[in-house]
């Protein structure tokens, strides 16, 4: 079950090796089909070389999960079964992810308040993967369980936690790739330093004081690539387009209709394209994206607070069509035309476990005799500390004709625009 079969050619890592058991999910269809997921729907119209794939950061996310997984400090803890489990769980993480990824997330939570979380676990479990997992001997259920990181297994917390945590296998491989792909120089984190020095103290992944230096490189690279990648303001209006041609045709398309797995698995970015050009709702915009004549931002605002305080105001739809509605009313323009954007995120992931304590990443620092010392994290990073907080960002957007009045009764009512969020890309 654990015998080598061979190995794939990665950019990033080089060689990644599987195991027999690896390359028969490999070859399945669910995963198969992530090879028409783009990783970053949206950013290839900023970064024309970012059209990688969840497939390659599935494989990424494997190598990442087998290294640590190799580690003496994690190993001794773990049975063959257990390490095994690991490596499909982390390979099979992003199976549930609909067309163009997260924006395709949109429709899932609005219409049929479900998460890719709950779709990988779908997928698992009555798919082709289950029968797959049960013939080399796996649970499907616990394997999905794991890939959403709640499997909860009692005195190992740190195995969740390799899959779905503040340093987790996800995060350290999309970070390093995410930049790579698109040129971007964010990235340069030593993630196997990182992997090299973490380890388990009281059932919890904990990061030796010794990488201290690489855990701070890996914060401010993920902090940078929210801002510069993921939240940058033309990959969102692409975004916020596909989305809004997505809702416009859900209905005629059955996009939220499916009912079984292989239904929903039909769905890529190739097919939901096709079928998005095609139908008349959502026609004209797709015509604009292949033409990219994206809609402009008309107000740009970053908090930097400790708490979520401007995020949760506009998290509520209701809230942001008020606020929508009265722009709308002062710049003259239709409220159709007007689209509020809050692409808010914790600057610093830090919630770590539940068994832990928000807004701490667990260090320690090891003594001449070989005892592990629990430190906070902000006591011994003043880099870390300076950051903890979070980015609040507010956007309004509009179509290129109403750029300046948008902008000005924006200004009226969410206040005025500092001059930095006036450079337009």
């Amino acid at each position: 079950m654990t015998q080598r079969w061979g190995e794939i050619k990665d950019p990033v890592y080089g060689y990644v090796y599987i195991t027999e058991s690896e390359k028969d999910v490999v070859d399945s269809f669910p995963m198969q089909r992530l090879h028409r997921l783009r990783q970053l729907a949206g950013a290839e119209y900023v970064y024309p070389s970012a059209n990688h794939t969840r497939f390659e950061h599935s494989i990424g996310t494997l190598h990442l999960s087998q290294r640590i997984t190799e580690n003496s400090n994690i190993t001794q803890y773990l049975s063959n079964d257990e390490s095994q489990m690991i490596r499909l769980a982390a390979l099979l993480h992003d199976v549930g992810h609909g067309p163009f990824s997260h924006v395709f997330e949109h429709l899932l939570e609005k219409f049929l308040d479900k998460t890719h979380e709950e779709l990988t676990t779908w997928v698992i479990e009555k798919s082709e993967v289950g029968d797959i997992l049960r013939k080399v001997g796996f649970n499907p259920n616990k394997v999905a369980k794991l890939a959403t990181g709640s499997l909860q297994q009692k005195g190992k917390a740190f195995i969740d936690q390799i899959i779905q945590s503040a340093i987790d296998v996800d995060k350290l491989d999309f970070i390093v790739r995410d930049t790579y792909h698109t040129g971007a120089k964010y990235g340069n984190v030593d993630v196997f330093r990182l992997i090299h020095m973490i380890d388990v103290l009281n059932e919890n992944l904990a990061i030796d004081y010794g990488a201290l230096s690489a855990l701070e490189s890996f914060i401010l690279a993920r902090i940078e690539s929210f801002k510069s990648i993921y939240f940058h303001r033309v990959s969102r209006a692409a975004q916020i387009m596909l989305a809004l041609a997505m809702e416009k045709a859900k209905d005629e398309l059955g996009l939220i209709n499916f009912k079984k797995p292989e239904e929903y698995l039909s769905l890529n970015d190739y097919t939901v394209w096709t079928m998005l050009k095609l139908c008349e709702k959502s026609r004209r915009i797709m015509d604009n994206l292949e033409r990219r004549r994206l809609i402009k931002c008309a107000y740009d605002q970053t908090f930097h607070v400790k708490d979520k305080t401007v995020s949760r105001l506009f998290s509520t739809e209701e809230i942001r069509n008020e606020m929508r509605d009265r722009i709308a009313e002062k710049a003259g323009v239709k409220s159709e035309f007007i689209v509020i954007d809050v692409p808010t995120l914790s600057s610093v992931p830090y919630h770590h476990s539940a068994l832990l304590e928000p807004m701490e990443i667990p260090v320690f620092h090891k003594t001449r005799d070989g005892r592990r010392i629990p430190q906070r994290l902000s006591e011994v990073s003043k880099i870390f500390e300076a950051l903890k907080g979070f980015i609040n960002v507010v956007r309004v957007y509009t179509e290129e004709a109403y750029r300046t009045e948008v902008s000005e009764a924006a200004i009226k009512v969410l206040g005025k625009l500092p001059y930095s969020a006036r450079i337009s890309f």
